[in-house]
């Protein structure tokens, strides 16, 4: 099946695939196969893993959409970020800036977000994340 991850600065992955898995909000891990039935989903912050045969790619996804339609899955996410293009050092600060943040008030939404992201980054730079969605 086709497969491509679009964010608004470009296009983070097209090509062939076996098998999709993203995590939806309020849905868990989905896994997309050919012949799927159609689907469309609100993605989490949360890692994208795409399968081709036996080579695995892990994509850090910070929200968005999945849309399985004929034999093609779109995810469209406000960032998509593959392993090698993920800045260690700056989701590391930014980590840190995010806690500090929740430890001065631990009802600041938009720094738990940021330590979402980050904790997302690092996971999938690291390889820490497990193949089926991850992000947990």
């Amino acid at each position: 099946m086709q497969v491509e991850l679009v964010s608004p600065e470009r296009i983070t992955f097209s090509g062939e695939a076996d098998k999709v898995v993203v995590r939806t909000v309020g849905g868990g891990d989905i896994e997309f196969l050919p012949r799927h039935v159609p689907f469309i989903g609100v993605l989490q912050v949360s890692a994208a893993t795409v399968f081709s045969g036996s080579d695995m790619q892990v994509f850090a996804i910070h929200q968005g959409f999945v849309q399985m339609s004929g034999d093609k899955v779109t995810i469209l996410s406000d960032v998509s970020e593959a392993k090698e293009d993920i800045d260690v050092a700056r989701a590391e600060a930014a980590k840190s800036n995010a806690e500090s943040a929740i430890s001065a008030d631990a009802e600041d939404a938009e720094a738990a977000g940021a330590l979402k992201r980050a904790e997302v980054r690092l996971g999938v730079a690291s390889g820490a994340l497990p193949g089926f969605g991850g992000g947990h």
